[in-house]
């Protein structure tokens, strides 16, 4: 199958709206810039704009991947990576942030999700019937994992916060949408288009950067902050 350029391009975006928002928390960690990065709309947002795409992209690459039979070599190598990924992310903030370290962030989330998505490939109505269904329930009808956290806090202790949560209600609907579009061939007329398939400088350092996203994700935020903090004191 080749690569969709497109959809390398959307990835890349998206890393680099990650990489922004991180040094924004990180500039405001240090207090280089006051800013409600946890709870203002603006950057609430910004972060659900983040988790969208990857989750949607994340969709669309596991049904392509296994759109003629579902290689189970790939999952089990794909999965052991994330796994080990997730649980380095785990350690590295419980060392930073003992009081807010992640339990269940953006790797701890596509972990779970590209194992469970396995079941829907191939059934593009359910899955966006079901994507649909998730997200409509969690915007009109505010359903989410918030109180099946909390009731897992004491047992399992849990910080009463975290720097990065994304529970499966409502993600897990983003990434049944990115399945859904694959099922029904939608794929290249989505991605194929001049907006994301361009041939510039700027086209193929995003591409790039798309090919390599777990790399960037476990690398920036470790510079970024060890910058800052070598910075701090001077």
């Amino acid at each position: 199958m080749s690569r969709i350029i497109g959809l390398d391009v959307l990835r890349g975006i998206a890393v680099v709206l990650m990489v922004i928002f991180h040094f924004c928390y990180d500039l405001n960690y240090f207090g280089y810039w006051h800013i409600d990065i946890t709870r203002a709309s603006f950057w609430v947002n910004f972060r659900s704009l983040i988790v969208f795409l990857f989750l949607f992209i994340m969709g669309v690459s596991l049904a392509l991947a296994h759109r003629n039979g579902v290689k189970w070599e790939k999952v089990k190598l794909r999965t052991g990576v994330l796994l080990l990924s997730a649980f380095v992310v785990t350690v590295a903030t419980y060392m930073m942030f003992p009081n807010g370290w992640v339990y269940f962030g953006i790797l701890h989330a596509i972990t779970l999700f590209s194992l469970i998505g396995l079941i829907f490939i191939g059934r593009a109505l359910l899955s966006f019937v079901l994507g649909v269904v998730v997200l409509v329930l969690y915007n009109f009808f505010s359903i989410n994992m918030h109180p099946l956290f909390r009731l897992l806090k004491e047992p399992l202790y849990l910080p009463s916060f975290t720097v990065d949560l994304v529970p499966f209600l409502p993600w897990f609907g983003v990434v049944l949408l990115g399945i859904a579009l694959v099922g029904y061939g939608l794929e290249r007329r989505v991605f194929q288009n001049s907006l994301l398939s361009g041939e510039s400088t700027l086209h193929k350092q995003l591409a790039q950067t798309g090919r390599h996203t777990l790399l960037v994700y476990l690398l920036h935020q470790p510079l970024l902050f060890g910058i800052l903090w070598t910075y701090s004191i001077l």
